[in-house]
């Protein structure tokens, strides 16, 4: 069944490039899921909201718009790609491919695409699991950082993931993904002083 599955996710990707815009999509929705997130703990922690209910509700409510939009957008986006790319393929070619191959292929590369639209919901829900398990921390400050731990390991694998599809090094792919969270938080930091 696996093997059957694989290989019909080989046929698909070779006739719609989904695998590789998928990857760029996940990676981007990821990492705005988990700046967003940054910003909203960020925000959070320097007017000291010291409720863990009060960050979740904040979060929560920002995830699920970001996983809507993400997928909203993914979905509107690449139908409209795909069926700018079948109506020009239609012009040239002096055909009508509504029943083909091809179009079965581009609808589910489509289903695909806006699945993995999810990811800035998914990332940011991970950021926010220490509120979500309040009762295993001594204190919210603890909470804080434990998420902020989540995001360094989130952004960094997230580069090194990078890292890996362009072969280079991966290390240095994490710490410059990493950098943006950083970036983000020094930005954060230097507004609340003023």
């Amino acid at each position: 069944m696996l093997h059957r599955l694989r290989t019909a996710l080989t046929d698909l990707d070779r006739i719609t490039d989904v695998i590789s815009i998928a990857r760029r999509n996940f990676v981007m929705n990821a990492f705005d899921g988990v700046l967003t997130m940054t910003g909203i703990l960020a925000g959070s922690y320097f007017v000291g909201i010291d409720d863990p209910k009060i960050v979740l509700g904040t979060g929560f409510s920002t995830a699920i718009a970001m996983g809507i939009s993400g997928m909203w957008g993914a979905f509107l986006t690449e139908r409209s790609e795909r069926r700018h790319d079948i109506k020009q393929l239609e012009r040239h070619t002096l055909a009508d491919l509504s029943d083909s191959h091809l179009v079965t292929a581009s609808h589910q590369a489509t289903i695909i695409i806006t699945l993995v639209g999810l990811a800035p919901l998914l990332a940011a829900l991970s950021v926010l699991s220490p509120f979500l398990f309040s009762f295993l921390f001594p204190s919210i400050t603890m909470m804080y950082f434990s998420s902020l731990a989540l995001i360094i390991l989130l952004l960094f694998s997230l580069g090194t993931f990078l890292g890996t599809i362009s072969k280079e090094n991966i290390l240095l792919s994490g710490l410059r993904l990493l950098a943006a969270g950083i970036i983000c938080i020094g930005i954060l930091l230097m507004i609340e002083t003023l």
